[in-house]
C-alpha cells in the first residue's frame, strides 16, 4: 500500500516537472519569436518532449496561453496599486503609477512587444491581454477618482490617463530615447490638461 502511494505520488511530481518545462518553454519561445510564430513542436524540442506530450498536458492553445500568462506574471508581476495608495497628492499618485508602469514596461519589454505585436493573429492572447487592460482600466479609475474632477473633466481625464498607462504609449516614447521619468513628466503635462479641460 505505501509502495503504491509513493509511486503515485512520484509519477505526479514527475507531471508537475514536466508541464513546468513546457510552460517555461513557451515562455521562452513567446519573447523569442512571439506567439505567433511559436509552434507546437517548437515548444516540445526546447522543453525536450514530445509533441504528443504538450497536447496531453494542454490540449487547446487556450489553456497553454492561461498557463503561460500566470507563470509569466508570477515571475514578473506587474505594479500594484498598494504601491501608490498612500500618495494623496492627485499629481504624485498618477506620477508615482505611471512611472512604476514604465519601468515595469522597460523590464519587460521583449514580451510586451512580441504580445501586442500578435494579439490580433492568435485568438487565445485576447483574453490574457484584455485581463491585463482590464487591471490597467482598474488603475486608470482609481487615479481618475483621485483627482477628484468635476464629472465635465473626468472623461477627458480618464482617456487621458488610459492612454498614458498603456505599454504602446510607453514604446513610442522610449523609442525617441527618453528616460522613464523623461516620458512621466512629458505625459504628467497632458494628464494635467485631461483634469482641468
Amino acid at each position: 500500500m505505501a509502495t503504491r502511494k509513493y509511486t503515485k505520488t512520484r509519477r505526479a511530481q514527475q507531471q508537475d516537472r514536466t508541464r513546468e518545462k513546457i510552460i517555461i518553454a513557451t515562455v521562452a519561445l513567446h519573447a523569442q519569436l512571439g506567439p505567433a510564430n511559436t509552434s507546437i513542436k517548437a515548444i516540445a524540442e526546447k522543453a525536450g518532449v514530445q509533441r504528443l506530450t504538450v497536447y496531453r498536458h494542454f490540449p487547446d492553445d487556450v489553456s497553454l496561453f492561461q498557463a503561460c500568462t500566470s507563470h509569466y506574471l508570477q515571475q514578473h508581476p506587474p505594479p500594484d496599486m498598494g504601491d501608490w495608495a498612500g500618495c494623496q497628492d492627485p499629481g504624485e499618485r498618477s506620477r508615482s503609477a505611471l512611472l512604476a508602469f514604465y519601468r515595469y514596461y522597460r523590464s519587460t519589454e521583449k514580451m510586451w512587444s512580441a504580445a501586442y505585436r500578435d494579439v490580433d493573429k492568435v485568438r487565445a492572447l485576447q483574453q490574457p491581454m484584455g485581463q491585463f487592460q482590464a487591471y490597467l482600466d482598474q488603475v486608470r479609475d482609481d487615479l481618475v477618482g483621485n483627482w477628484g474632477v468635476k464629472p465635465a473633466q473626468k472623461k477627458s481625464l480618464s482617456l487621458t490617463l488610459r492612454h498614458c498607462l498603456r505599454f504602446v504609449t510607453w514604446a513610442s516614447l522610449k523609442n525617441e530615447n527618453l528616460s522613464d521619468k523623461k516620458i512621466v513628466e512629458l505625459v504628467m503635462g497632458w494628464v494635467a490638461r485631461g483634469a482641468f479641460r
